[in-house]
């Protein structure tokens, strides 16, 4: 017997709102495979638990973020839209130095405590414990460069934003970079050393999240596997003969441009020590968010010039109009291109 229209509508409709109701029953879950208690929709207050949960959220809706972990120093507060540079300091609840204690999070009346980084043994108990004591829905979503598309998906669901835009976006510029990055014989690609520090002698070793651009981008870390940061010497560095620098403070680089210690290396003799940009955020290194995505372009023009022809201008201005939601003059640029702090 051929149902009729009503019927076939009466059961439709019953189809949907069976969906619906198993929907709704299913728990919500991060990218850590934990279930989110007590999440309400819609979320409208987001405490960020470090600085790369506050980065992403910033760069997805910026509306969401209740503060930073560290406030918005002056020479950062151009590159990013003034109520969002207003916000006050919150503390962190993760990584080295964390400086907000439960009672704080608390006062703030967040909807959602949001943790961007590893989703390793660790971080899912801290996340636990948190949310245990707080009541609060604590999201853990994975951290890695490679990540980024699915971070932007799962952070969207949770908060309710379209996130296929910043999605697409790092998804085509991970793949832009892989794709030229596969082009380069193993024996070419060229040897860095990451210089942290006012001295230039804290590094990252491979494996370590501090190089993921690095590694990314096919650089041989020159301070070699093991993970984690690493206190060296000069001669250290000089033995280890980097083709390339990558520093993060200008004073260092501005002192090792004149010591005959660092000329030694092939980096210095070649004019190829390079003052990462950090305005609003590192590059390359620190915090490791998405604010590494516009450091990706920016090591293809240091590393492989050839392979990357682009005007980093260009690209920087059209990537912090979408990631940051303001687009900086001329001035502006010329500050953050130089490295300033």
């Amino acid at each position: 017997m051929r149902p009729d229209r009503r019927s076939l509508l009466l059961g439709s409709a019953a189809l949907a709102l069976s969906g619906a109701a198993r929907s709704a029953a299913e728990p919500v879950r991060d990218d850590a495979g934990r279930v989110l208690a007590g999440l309400r929709r819609p979320v409208a207050r987001v405490f960020p638990a470090g600085p790369p949960a506050a980065i992403l959220l910033y760069t997805l809706a910026p509306g969401l973020l209740l503060g930073w972990p560290r406030a918005i120093r002056p020479s950062e507060r151009p590159y990013l839209l003034p109520q969002a540079a207003d916000l006050p300091e919150v503390g962190r609840l993760t990584g080295r130095g964390n400086t907000a204690n439960l009672e704080s999070v608390l006062a703030l009346k967040p909807d959602l405590i949001l943790d961007v980084g590893s989703t390793a043994e660790t971080y899912r108990s801290l996340a636990d414990r948190v949310q245990e004591q707080t009541g609060l829905p604590y999201a853990l979503l994975d951290g890695r460069l490679a990540s980024t598309p699915a971070t932007y998906h799962s952070l969207g669901r949770l908060v309710g934003h379209d996130a296929e835009p910043l999605a697409a976006l790092s998804q085509s510029i991970l793949a832009t970079m892989r794709e030229r990055v596969a082009t380069v014989p193993d024996g070419n690609r060229p040897r860095v050393y990451l210089a942290r520090g006012p001295r230039g002698l804290e590094t990252a070793r491979q494996g370590s999240i501090n190089v993921e651009a690095l590694a990314l981008m096919g650089a041989v870390n020159v301070a070699g596997p093991g993970g984690g940061l690493a206190q060296v010497s000069p001669e250290d560095v000089v033995a280890w003969a980097p083709e390339v620098i990558v520093a993060l403070d200008p004073a260092f680089a501005a002192a090792a441009r004149q010591d005959p210690l660092w000329q030694a290396t092939p980096a210095l003799r070649t004019g190829r020590l390079h003052v990462s940009p950090s305005l609003p955020f590192g590059w390359v290194d620190f915090p490791p968010s998405v604010n590494r995505l516009l450091g990706l372009w920016w090591l293809g023009t240091i590393l492989y010039p050839a392979l990357f022809p682009e005007d980093i201008r260009g690209i920087a201005r059209d990537l912090y109009g979408r990631l940051y939601h303001v687009t900086p003059d001329a001035a502006g640029l010329d500050r953050v291109l130089a490295g300033a702090p």
